[in-house]
């Protein structure tokens, strides 16, 4: 984790065009303190990453030396620093996590926090889009409805990632990331900066624009927001579709 990331959230939280200031996190070093102190320096909203419960399966699905009980923990400082609303992200591979699906949404009903099923990606472009490794966004819902009954809700704002569902017991609502079987590149808004600089209008892009020596070569802000609307308008990437 970034040293000092109380200041950076700081320094973004004071950006006058900034509508929203969010935060993902696999919650091992999410304490209570450092919760409050990330929504004291103007944090909005946290996800955590979580796929499982047991923590067998968790340490296999994630590689990671750490219980799931320090996520939960981790979770429940979020809640409680009014980082509203937590959203927790659950990676679903088959013959991994799939029996996870109906313990996952029977811990997080009630809870306030919105449960997120991401369906297993190409990210990286490794697997070449193999369904072997998917569980289908319908499959999720169909296990789901069985035991609680869903309806759809609308969308937050135009190019939401996630299909939103709540129960009809109100007890909560549910996401659905489904860019394999039901991909939404037509609607995508998203583009991601990564740490040497790079540009990427696609998750799944394995090039983007250079940004930082656009930046370090003290052009004038216009050329960098000029390299951007240029990058963005030239994109072809509909990688899911």
């Amino acid at each position: 984790m970034r040293r000092d990331l109380e200041r950076l959230v700081a320094q973004l939280a004071r950006l006058d065009d900034l509508e929203d200031l969010t935060l993902t996190t696999n919650g091992s070093l999410l304490t209570r303190d450092r919760a409050f102190a990330l929504r004291d320096a103007g944090l909005k909203r946290i996800t955590v990453s979580l796929d499982a419960l047991d923590n067998e399966v968790f340490r296999k699905m994630n590689d990671v030396a750490f219980p799931v009980e320090r996520v939960l923990e981790a979770i429940d400082s979020a809640v409680a620093a009014g980082l509203h609303p937590v959203k927790v992200d659950m990676v679903l591979k088959r013959g991994a996590n799939e029996t996870c699906i109906v313990p996952m949404a029977e811990r997080f009903r009630n809870s306030g926090c919105i449960l997120r099923f991401i369906e297993y990606m190409d990210a990286g472009t490794t697997n070449g889009w193999r369904l072997d490794d998917v569980v289908p966004a319908d499959e999720v819902l169909a296990r789901l409805s069985a035991v609680w009954p869903l309806e759809p809700v609308k969308q937050n704002y135009y190019g939401e990632v996630a299909d939103r569902w709540r129960y009809l017991d109100g007890a909560g609502e549910i996401g659905i990331i489904a860019s394999v079987t039901h991909p939404f590149c037509c609607s995508c808004t998203r583009a991601r900066l990564s740490a040497e600089g790079h540009l990427y209008t696609c998750l799944f892009a394995a090039t983007g624009q250079d940004l930082r020596a656009i930046v370090r070569s003290g052009a004038a802000d216009q050329a960098l927001r000029g390299a951007i609307a240029a990058s963005w308008s030239a994109r072809t990437d509909r990688y899911s579709e």
